[in-house]
């Protein structure tokens, strides 16, 4: 039978170990990595776009997502160069200021 005082020290250290590896409850997790990462040039892949688009972002957060594109809303005055690139876009803001359709030009 093991001496009373070594068991003691060894218990304790035991039980310092488990509570060691459990996570604490007020500690958040971890954040889950952003779909909104910025979409660098013109835009090529029409298929992610229209689907952001169908989301109906904010124009800020439009600005976030293709911080390359030019955004022309209702009202603004744009130049009438011919574009062949997907840099600029007309939108069609809804009733709550969002984006809710438009088209390259």
């Amino acid at each position: 039978m093991p001496h009373p005082v070594r068991a003691i020290p060894l218990a304790a250290a035991l039980l310092a170990g488990i509570g060691a590896c459990t996570v604490p409850a007020s500690q958040p997790e971890a954040p889950v990595p952003s779909q909104e990462t910025p979409v660098r040039g013109f835009v090529t892949d029409l298929a992610a776009f229209e689907q952001f688009i169908a989301g109906r972002p904010t124009p800020a957060q439009f600005q976030a997502r293709y911080p390359d594109l030019v955004l022309v809303l209702p009202g603004q005055i744009a130049s009438k160069e011919f574009r062949m690139n997907n840099s600029r876009y007309f939108g069609q803001l809804d009733a709550q200021g969002r984006i809710s359709g438009g088209k390259f030009q």
